[in-house]
């Protein structure tokens, strides 16, 4: 399996979340070549804060390997993540992450800051970015341009 198959998933999720009215962003954990976790934004049907793809997927991922720590896991999110995600992923330990659309509003794996790799913190991760850049762009694209048609109307 690639990075480009395990993106996939994610937007597999990301899709799901659109189909119920959220922002269309996905994630995926995979752990030694094996899925543990899916999950996809779930805020607005919650009204709760850390209801992010990536936060949902940790907890699951956690649940699964039954640790805190995620140190063989490589996460797979549609959107750069924010700094909630991005300091979550730091404290779980994911060694990799990977993402598909750049931030440049909230982004935290270079866009504006990159959290993940700050060397005052006692854990980094690989960052890859833009696997299926244009796809998971586009996605949440056309969900926010629907959005403003409907206020529009």
């Amino acid at each position: 399996m690639n990075d480009t198959y395990y993106m996939q998933l994610a937007l597999k999720e990301a899709r799901k979340a659109a189909e119920i009215g959220e922002a269309p962003i996905g994630a995926v954990i995979v752990h030694k070549d094996n899925v543990i976790a899916k999950a996809y934004n779930f805020r607005e049907v919650e009204q709760i804060t850390a209801s992010h793809a990536e936060m949902i997927a940790i907890e699951k991922a956690n649940r699964e390997v039954g640790s805190w720590r995620l140190e063989e896991c490589t996460l797979y999110i549609t959107l750069e993540p924010c700094p909630m995600c991005a300091g979550t992923i730091v404290q779980a330990r994911i060694p990799r992450v990977v993402f598909g659309a750049y931030d440049p509003k909230a982004g935290c794996a270079g866009s504006i800051i990159n959290l993940l790799q700050q060397p005052q913190f006692n854990h980094q991760a690989e960052v890859v970015g833009g696997v299926l850049q244009k796809d998971c762009g586009d996605i949440l694209r056309s969900f926010f341009k629907g959005i403003r048609e409907r206020k529009k109307n």
